[in-house]
């Protein structure tokens, strides 16, 4: 198969973590490409994420750099083969690509973390709460594009609904559940759609109330996602330019850490449900 300019997420991180197995090993690219037979230019694209790798080819090349992790390698395999068109390949025209592979890695994970301090979790929004947060961008979406991206969302949120879904564990800042995006019905409705799914056996729902105190990664949307390895983690930033995505050890380390202190400052899920339920009433 002939190589790609345009490698998406998964095949890059596919390549990345084959440059480390390398790098692990202690041989430089041409070393390996020696070993393995293949033509330096060659190992570097694989690397890249830029031509395509069998399943043969990763153990064989994991078996050269003296990896001894199967599980790992299994996972690797399992990243191999031909491009898949998930669904979300239907927006790659009208949406930027971070968002294509923000969909793409949310198909692949075993689970989900995700923490928010001032908005609602994509995965748990309605249309018309999402609808009106799309509009509060800066510069303005056109009326198509809000419609784009609307529809890419609420497909995002079928892998909550499907057959063995990840498990899912958001956190969620209080004032999220009081700031009303599209005025006093859509907020209700959300908070009641928010209620709803807080009560699904694999969607966990926790609340950071006002009076926790500090607590790190305050002000900051992150998105843990689980990797069939924990190897293949993966963090998803929001930032005000996109989609940032960190892979390191080091980094993934760090949010987990950020993560795990939220969750010491949450109420229990009974106790979250209570305070969405109190604050439905009081409107």
């Amino acid at each position: 198969m002939p190589p790609t300019n345009t490698p998406n997420l998964r095949q890059r991180r596919l390549g990345i973590e084959l440059r480390k197995l390398r790098e692990h090993s202690g041989l430089t690219s041409t070393e390996a490409a020696n070993r393995l037979g293949l033509q330096q230019a060659r190992v570097s694209m694989i690397e890249a994420g830029r031509y395509p790798v069998s399943a043969d080819r990763v153990r064989t090349m994991a078996r050269t750099y003296a990896c001894t992790d199967e599980a790992l390698v299994d996972a690797l395999t399992a990243m191999t083969g031909r491009r898949v068109r998930g669904w979300w390949e239907e927006y790659r025209e009208h949406l930027p690509p971070d968002l294509i592979d923000l969909a793409e890695l949310e198909h692949h994970a075993i689970a989900l973390r995700v923490s928010l301090a001032i908005h609602i979790p994509a995965l748990l929004q309605t249309p018309d709460h999402a609808r009106a947060m799309l509009r509060e961008a800066v510069p303005a979406f056109r009326a198509y594009e809000i419609e784009h991206r609307l529809a890419h969302r609420i497909r995002r949120q079928t892998v909550l609904h499907r057959t063995n879904p990840p498990l899912y564990s958001a956190l969620i800042h209080e004032a999220a559940l009081r700031i009303q995006y599209g005025g006093l019905e859509t907020a209700r409705a959300q908070l009641s759609h928010l209620l709803a799914l807080s009560e699904e056996s694999h969607i966990t729902v926790r609340v950071i109330p006002y009076d926790c105190g500090g607590f790190p990664g305050n002000g900051q949307s992150v998105n843990y996602l689980h990797g069939s390895d924990p190897h293949l983690d993966t963090v998803q930033l929001d930032t005000h330019h996109g989609c940032d995505f960190l892979d390191a050890q080091a980094q993934l380390g760090k949010y987990r850490t950020i993560l795990d202190r939220m969750e010491a400052v949450a109420l229990k899920p009974a106790a979250t449900r209570d305070l969405i339920a109190h604050i439905l009433r009081s409107r």
